[in-house]
């Protein structure tokens, strides 16, 4: 029997078939994947330029082959855990996270989707891997030793002001972790030294100004800044305040030296978000994170602000000069 089909049948029926055909190329695109980015502080150039730098060398180039989804907690720690529940429920491919209250957060929302972090204490003794050759479970990343280095900072004060005798130690107390092993391992180092610390404590700007309005009237002959992302973010108030109060100050990474601090002594943060960048794009070419081992910093710079130092009329020893990776004039 023969079927005969009319030319407005044939139009209709060829239209379905063309318009099909869209929605079947978009069904074999690969999907492009997502990352979550966690961190506890404020959005910072300083910290993505390292971290999409890292995901370009595998090449990831965010709002092309890859999406980001960030979440910031703006220096409110309570938020985090939320935040981190919000990327789980996204389904992101792997978190990046920043700073030990992000990736605790992180660690707690979730045990399948990977972790990448970068902290700057021992992740083993916080609790985040089994050992840093074999991380063991669903995190890996980096540790730039910001608080291992915190003896040989004092040690550069000591060198820079030899006469001194009381120093103030700046912390963050809404960030625990990162507290209790700055003054556990800054103590132990200046009791050893025949220093006296005294503590303060700053989570918001206002408290940063009270802190020095103690440590001036304290007469603390230096100031000892801890490695943590709010203070990192405040960098310019620091460096200004210190200005200000006539305070030579220390800290551990040199973006505080380029916005007019006097000395920074550490690894480079930008570098270690780098990692983190690297690290993330592997896992997303198939990679897990028991299997890439935790990288520690290996190459740290000292930074002396010379502008700085003839401002607080402190004569730079030549010894100090010539150990420093750059003198900013």
């Amino acid at each position: 029997m023969t079927v005969t089909i009319g030319r407005r049948e044939l139009l209709a029926a060829l239209g379905g078939v063309a318009a099909a055909w869209p929605l079947a190329a978009r069904g074999q695109q690969p999907t492009i994947p997502v990352i979550g980015f966690l961190h506890p502080s404020s959005r910072d150039a300083y910290r993505l330029r390292g971290f999409r730098d890292g995901l370009k060398e595998t090449g990831f180039i965010e709002g092309d082959n890859v999406t980001v989804e960030y979440r910031w907690a703006d220096d409110q720690a309570d938020r985090l855990r939320a935040l981190a529940t919000e990327l789980v429920q996204r389904r992101v491919a792997v978190i990046a996270s920043g700073g030990s209250p992000a990736v605790l957060a992180a660690k707690a929302a979730t045990t399948a989707i990977p972790i990448v972090f970068v902290v700057g204490t021992d992740p083993v003794r916080l609790g985040l891997v089994t050992s840093l050759a074999r991380p063991g479970g669903n995190l890996t990343g980096i540790n730039f030793l910001a608080i291992e280095l915190g003896a040989k900072r004092l040690e550069l004060l000591r060198e820079l002001l030899p006469r001194m005798t009381r120093i103030a130690v700046l912390v963050n107390p809404a960030n625990a972790a990162t507290t209790e092993s700055t003054l556990r391992d800054v103590g132990a180092a200046a009791h050893a030294m025949g220093l006296h610390i005294q503590v303060v404590n700053a989570s918001n700007s206002r408290e940063i100004d009270a802190a020095f309005a103690t440590l001036v009237s304290e007469r603390a002959d230096a100031l000892f800044v801890d490695a943590d992302a709010f203070l990192i973010d405040r960098r310019v108030q620091l460096a200004q305040l210190a200005a200000r109060h006539a305070v030579p100050a220390i800290y551990a990474d040199r973006s505080y030296a380029e916005v007019g601090g006097l000395m920074s002594y550490g690894a480079s943060l930008r570098d270690a978000y780098r990692h983190v960048g690297m690290y993330t794009g592997r896992i997303l070419k198939g990679a897990k994170p028991a299997d890439l081992p935790v990288v520690q910093s290996s190459k740290f710079e000292l930074v002396i602000n010379a502008p700085t130092a003839r401002m607080l009329d402190l004569p730079l020893p030549q010894s100090l000069l010539a150990t420093a990776d750059e003198v900013i004039e």
